[in-house]
């Protein structure tokens, strides 16, 4: 099959070898047309070659991968994104379907998985890995009624802002960044804090950390 006729994928991991290995299972059946490092080159990138589907981790650097799709949808992108990821988490799973992803596999099962998934989101369909449906669909039934996720006070701008703050970078660095005001940034730090109840910076970083909106 040509390249010209396969659909176009672009991969996005920060670990190389496996953003490597992610290529070879689908090069041949499929155009990767790049790979991205981080959550803002995976947007970036995504407005700019307009891949199909986008094969991504959620653990990356600057932004990870379902704040980029959220900030994706947001933009208007509706290309699918296939989530591959060590995280065998029902709470990781249910944000990531919420935002609007095709697939959720967990890397050890990528050989088998990740072509089913990606066919999937060709389809319109989506795409849970087996180990985690049964969870997913239980987590769905209990949380019917039930208080809204945390997460969900949150804006895509806000865990963004949220993910640069734990990177350690000031509101000085983080509007150059996002193109907006230190004074922009700030007003969103407390805003978050003021949805959160949460006091001082570090309860916010705590916040972010125990709800997997970034890592240490």
């Amino acid at each position: 099959m040509s390249s010209e006729s396969c659909p176009r994928v672009l991969v996005a991991d920060d670990h190389r070898l496996v953003a490597e290995g992610l290529k070879s299972l689908l090069d041949g059946e499929f155009d990767v047309v790049g790979i991205v490092e981080d959550g803002r080159e995976m947007v970036e990138a995504a407005k700019r070659l307009r891949p199909d589907v986008i094969v991504a981790d959620i653990s990356m650097p600057h932004l990870n991968g379902i704040d980029a799709l959220a900030i994706l949808r947001r933009e208007g992108v509706q290309t699918r994104v296939v989530f591959v990821t060590m995280h065998k988490d029902v709470d990781y799973a249910r944000r990531a379907l919420d935002e609007g992803a095709s697939g959720f596999v967990l890397k050890y099962a990528a050989r088998d998985e990740l072509m089913v998934a990606v066919h999937a989101a060709l389809d319109g369909e989506t795409y849970l890995t087996p180990a985690l449906a049964g969870e997913v669909l239980q987590a769905m039934r209990d949380e019917k009624g039930a208080a809204p996720h945390p997460v969900a006070a949150l804006t895509p701008r806000q865990r963004e802002i949220l993910h640069l703050l734990a990177e350690g970078r000031s509101a000085k660095e983080i509007g150059a960044a996002l193109d907006i005001s230190a004074r922009t940034v700030e007003f969103h730090k407390y805003q978050m804090m003021e949805r959160l109840d949460v006091h001082t910076s570090t309860e916010l970083l705590y916040f972010a950390i125990k709800h997997g909106l970034v890592e240490i």
